[in-house]
């Protein structure tokens, strides 16, 4: 039977797409449902701020009159500015094991965006490297942490069939919390704490976020975000609107304990952000918060015993200085302060990121789950 593909033009059509993943994964253990109405909002122009600066088309592959497989092409004009590329990116790819229904799927994705003067092909990215990147290569048998994809071990043969190249890996690495941590805390926190102090005779403070002023707060977080990431792989900078986004999407799961913002003499410099892992929870509720799931998620939110630390960042001008033992610091001692923690992902780390690498080995972090982004020529 032939694949076609047809491009998401209705509602209809949109809602085949947000809810292929359900079928597809229906037996798979590991995988987390996303809220259906965050999915909804995602792929809104209305709520999803990302639509005002990149042209999106979402694909629909029908086999036999089944929905097969989906992909999104996308080109996100901020990033080709910033880093001076023409470059579509691939994301959301989801699909049945059938080497014609992904081909027919990246045929048309490249040729949507070649007809668009783009030169290059990187994926996966949902949407950018500020939101879910890369397909996992390893380690199937585990479920994603919260805002960290997920696929079959099928999808790298899919992929890599069509002519895409490794382009860059993503690092998760894990951190147990158990006797055996706990047997070696004192030298963790004596190295630390060494430093911490240090910077804190220099003039550093840290704070946590105060939630209750998040118009004050957002602005300083985006500065130091745009700044501190700036010269990374992959990196695009946000805008107001995205950032407050996720600012209004974190808001009802982040703990202003772990998410601290160090300054020097006022001045907002650095920041660290570890969420709970809410997938623990989403994992039961298939993708509805109504009617039963809204308590669902609000008993469980008090369960959770993993974190994701997402985000490390810190102004150039102000590193090598202890500001970063200074977030460690804070972030391990309030994380042990709540003792029901028992994991912490660090995720994810670009493959050379060496010094943060080291960071986390130091603390007996163990790289567990490697997420890959590819590219190919148009």
């Amino acid at each position: 039977m032939a694949v076609e593909i047809y491009p998401v033009r209705s509602k209809r059509d949109l809602k085949e797409f947000i809810m292929l993943p359900w079928k597809l994964y229906r037996d798979d253990p590991f995988w987390v449902p996303p809220l259906i109405s965050d999915e909804k909002k995602r792929f809104s122009p209305e709520h999803n701020p990302f639509y005002k600066h990149s042209d999106v088309q979402l694909f629909i592959a029908r086999k036999g009159g089944e929905t097969v497989g989906r992909l999104t092409a996308h080109i996100d004009h901020n990033y080709n500015e910033f880093h001076d590329e023409l470059t579509g990116h691939f994301g959301f790819f989801e699909s049945i094991n059938d080497g014609e229904v992904s081909k027919a799927l990246f045929d048309a994705a490249s040729e949507w965006l070649r007809e668009r003067g783009m030169e290059g092909l990187l994926g996966p990215l949902s949407f950018s490297t500020n939101d879910v990147a890369g397909l996992l290569i390893d380690d199937f048998k585990s479920p994603p942490v919260v805002m960290m994809p997920y696929n079959p071990p099928y999808y790298i043969d899919l992929i890599e069939s069509y002519g895409f190249k490794k382009a860059k890996d993503l690092l998760a690495y894990q951190i147990k919390i158990d006797d055996d941590f706990l047997r070696d805390i004192d030298r963790i926190r004596s190295r630390f704490l060494r430093l911490s102090e240090r910077a804190k005779r220099e003039g550093f403070t840290v704070r946590p976020v105060n939630f209750k002023k998040l118009d004050e707060e957002v602005p300083k977080l985006l500065d130091i975000y745009n700044n501190a990431w700036e010269k990374n792989w992959g990196f695009v900078p946000m805008t107001d609107e995205e950032f407050w986004h996720l600012a209004r999407e974190l808001k009802p799961i982040a703990l202003p304990e772990l998410t601290p913002i160090v300054e020097y003499k006022g001045e907002p410099v650095a920041f660290g952000l570890v969420l709970p892992d809410v997938n623990q929870v989403l994992k039961k509720l298939n993708g509805r918060l109504f009617p039963f799931g809204i308590f669902k998620l609000l008993f469980g939110l008090r369960k959770i015993d993993g974190l994701r630390l997402i985000a490390l960042g810190i102004k150039k001008g102000y590193r090598k200085r202890g500001t970063d033992s200074l977030l460690y610091s804070t972030l391990l001692e309030n994380a042990l302060k709540m003792k029901r923690f028992k994991t912490c992902e660090v995720s994810w780390l670009l493959e050379d990121n060496y010094l943060i690498i080291r960071a986390t080995e130091f603390m007996k972090g163990k790289l567990y789950k490697t997420y890959r982004l590819y590219y190919k020529s148009l």
